[in-house]
């Protein structure tokens, strides 16, 4: 239960983050200093991180049946 808690938790960190990512890649977030700003090579990135935050929730509600 404990584990299924911290996988979801993780998750949910993981989107957050590719979320960011995404969102300074398309020009929306962050400084315009930044090497992530306006670069589309990070959208694909902010996308995959993401799937990889779905897919670890995934687990974690798997694993809770």
């Amino acid at each position: 239960m404990l584990v299924t808690k911290a996988l979801i938790i993780i998750g949910l960190a993981i989107i957050i983050l590719g979320v960011i990512f995404l969102l300074q890649s398309k020009s929306s977030l962050g400084p315009s200093t930044s090497f992530m700003y306006s670069n589309p090579e990070w959208t694909l990135n902010g996308y995959i991180i993401i799937g990889m935050g779905v897919i670890v929730i995934g687990v974690g509600v798997i694993t809770r049946q």
